[in-house]
């Protein structure tokens, strides 16, 4: 799936982001950050914030409190869990979905979730390449548009307060 953000016509000119990444596995987060990056500035973002977490587990915490702040009209989570010879990739993977939905229902900032849960490093090599398939590109253009999405949906609202009165 190729994301055009030109297409689209999206422009991140009057939002604001912030993008918590992960340590954990920084070969792969730091190409998701620069994916992430990329389409923020192609969208000429109006800031751009970011927050480093120890590992994919720590990503809703951190993520919740930047929503909480009312300074970001969204954020970006960032991640790669990587499948061992244990339920610890189940457990980090799931609780990390699970924790930034949450965050994001609790505080009505979408958070969206740019985590890897894969196999090997083959699959996250993938996922995180130059591209525009590159997970943190994507998750960066799913941002800009709920951004405006959000914000369309605010404006409808106040138009219709306005005009009830």
């Amino acid at each position: 799936m190729r994301t055009d953000l030109e297409n689209k016509g999206l422009s991140a000119a009057s939002y604001r982001f912030a993008i918590v990444v992960s340590r954990w596995n920084s070969h792969i987060t730091s190409k998701l950050l620069s994916g992430a990056r990329r389409a923020l500035a192609e969208s000429n973002a109006a800031a751009v914030d970011i927050f480093e977490v120890p590992g994919a587990f720590e990503l809703p915490i951190a993520s919740l409190k930047a929503a909480q702040t009312a300074t970001y009209d969204a954020v970006i989570a960032l991640g790669t869990v990587i499948r061992g010879e244990t339920v610890h990739f189940d457990l980090v993977a799931e609780n990390a979905a699970r924790g930034i939905t949450e965050a994001s229902l609790k505080t009505g900032v979408p958070i969206l979730f740019g985590v890897l849960a894969v196999e090997n490093v083959d699959q996250a090599n993938d996922r995180s390449g130059d591209s525009d398939d590159n997970a943190g590109y994507t998750a960066a253009v799913s941002a800009i548009e709920m951004a405006a999405v959000l914000a369309d949906i605010s404006s409808e609202n106040s138009a219709r307060s306005s005009s009830a009165k």
